[in-house]
Parts: structure tokens; C-alpha cells; sequence
């Protein structure tokens, strides 16, 4: 299984555009040095890395639910990407993911230990775990 998306760049960095486009179609969109460093309309590398996040942990605690017993409702995530610079230039300092959930028939404890593990666990959490995560997650 290959996953693609693309994305092209033109000009120099502050005044240049560029764009990103995922290879189903499902979304194509501008970025430029405004939208990734200055907040100005478009998207950047770091929402979308945090929208495959945030889609991935909700995915992958909605089956370790139901692998214990309890299908979910709803899993709902937020992942915040924390681009911080320093002296050595800009990183992703890290990630908070927020999950909330309805499941029923489950105790708060075991919701809990089910969202850690899914937290290391969850494919895209594996391929960023150079990234410090933080996890505040409750059932609803």
C-alpha cells in the first residue's frame, strides 16, 4: 500500500507560494511562509501532519475499543503541533492530542490505559515518536 500527495513551491521563501494537493483529491490547498509562520489563511506541513494524526489516534482507539468489547459512538481528536523555534532554527517541539469519546459500558481507567497505549501505538504516532506527546483523553 503506497499513500501519495504532492506538493510545489515557486519563489523565494518569504514571498513565494506553493501548494499541496493529497493524491485522492479528497483536498488541495495553498501554503506559503504566511500560512506556516505568520497565520495567515491556507494550510502548512504542520496541520496537516496533526490532521493524519489526529485521524489516525481516533481510528486506531476506536478499535482497540471494540477489540475490549466496546464499540465507540464517537472518538473525536485534536492534535496540536507545537512549531517552536530556536537558536538551531525552527522543530515540532511536540504534540498534544485531545481524544474525547462515547463508549459505553467502559470504566474511566480502562478508557484511559486504552488511549495511552493507542498513543505509542497508532501507525502515525509510531512514524513521529521523536516528538514529545502529550494525551488528555475522557470519556464524554
Amino acid at each position: 500500500m503506497i499513500r501519495t500527495a504532492q506538493a510545489r513551491w515557486s519563489g523565494e521563501l518569504q514571498t513565494g507560494k506553493g501548494n499541496v494537493k493529497l493524491g485522492s483529491g479528497a483536498f488541495e490547498g495553498p501554503y506559503s511562509f504566511g500560512t506556516r509562520f505568520e497565520g495567515a489563511q491556507g494550510t502548512n506541513p504542520e496541520e496537516l501532519l496533526g490532521a493524519a494524526h489526529a485521524g489516525c489516534f481516533s481510528m486506531a482507539l476506536g478499535f482497540a475499543l471494540q477489540k475490549a468489547g466496546h464499540v465507540a459512538e464517537s472518538v473525536e481528536t485534536t492534535a496540536s503541533v507545537h512549531l517552536d523555534k530556536s537558536d538551531a532554527g525552527f522543530s515540532i517541539a511536540k504534540i498534544q492530542l485531545r481524544t474525547r469519546a462515547k463508549v459505553a459500558g467502559i470504566s474511566a481507567a480502562d478508557f484511559a490505559k486504552l488511549a495511552e497505549d493507542t498513543k505509542t501505538g497508532c501507525i502515525v504516532s509510531r512514524a513521529l515518536s521523536a516528538v514529545p506527546m502529550e494525551l488528555d483523553a475522557a470519556l464524554l
